[in-house]
């Protein structure tokens, strides 16, 4: 049955159980990861590009708020990031207003980034959860100037349906509030968007161990970023290398398809005949 199908509603469509899955792509880009890294909390530069390359990622966030631009300066982000091995993509960050976001996207954009933004507009303090009507706002601007945005959102369908509408090239759905780690608060939100959304849908912001990456993958999305899980892992590094094997144990669960769940016990093995 068609995943678009009102009858089935959660249920996101699933290719075929061959055990090898297709590149993710995302605004006509390919990627064979499926896992995004952000580039904040880590303890040095150094471990930070260790765990991003244990990680497998292809794709780096950068939060152009609150970073320094120079690469030339030996203690920025980018002074360790290549472009020519990673996707670099500015992040809006700290931003929280419209007009912040739409400022720091032609920003990144003037210091060399690409045309990709990671849109960003926080809307309280305390949760750090979006201001939806200010992510739409900042969307339909950046979309209008040509930017490619991924936006980030809360785990709202209508306001997922609104960003599509609005021309971005992936809607994110926070799995928990950023910096959490508390994994998939409400898997059947997300199931609905994915169910429904045509763009690629990245599950952001939430997820606190290997285990969360791997239920988030297994609802049928198409990705995960984090960041605050492996900075601030006491091992970055094993912890990007457990990512990595569960955003791909998810994945793969997802394109095998579960078993049923059941009340009752059911035999593994045949019971037709059994010598007696």
């Amino acid at each position: 049955m068609d995943s678009k199908d009102a009858s089935s509603p959660t249920t996101p469509e699933r290719a075929p159980a061959t055990g090898i899955d297709t590149p993710l792509e995302i605004g006509g880009r390919r990627f064979d990861s499926r896992l995004i890294l952000g580039t904040g909390k880590y303890p040095d530069n150094e471990t930070m590009v260790r765990a991003i390359r244990a990680s497998g990622t292809e794709m780096v966030t950068v939060a152009v708020r609150r970073v320094d631009l120079d690469r030339a300066n030996e203690d920025s982000i980018l002074h360790h990031l290549s472009p020519d091995e990673f996707f670099l993509l500015a992040n809006t960050a700290g931003c929280y207003t419209a007009e912040e976001a739409v400022r720091y996207a032609r920003l990144a954009r003037a210091a060399g980034f690409n045309e990709w933004v990671k849109l960003e507009v926080i809307g309280d303090e305390r949760t750090l959860l979006p201001d939806v009507h200010a992510t739409l706002e900042a969307a339909r601007i950046l979309v209008e100037e040509g930017f490619k945005v991924m936006a980030y959102t809360n785990e709202d369908l209508i306001t997922a349906l609104r960003l599509e509408d609005a021309g971005c090239v992936s809607v994110m759905p926070l799995a928990s509030p950023i910096g959490s780690g508390l994994g998939l608060v409400n898997p059947y939100y997300i199931r609905e968007i994915k169910s429904r959304l045509e763009v690629p849908v990245i599950v952001d912001a939430g997820v606190g161990t290997a285990s969360d990456a791997c239920a988030t993958m297994e609802q049928g999305v198409d990705g995960v970023l984090m960041n605050t899980a492996i900075a601030v892992a006491d091992d970055p590094v094993a912890m990007a290398t457990a990512m990595r094997h569960g955003v791909v144990a998810g994945r793969l669960a997802f394109l095998a398809g579960r078993m049923p769940k059941r009340e009752i016990a059911v035999p593994s093995s045949p019971t037709r005949g059994m010598l007696g």
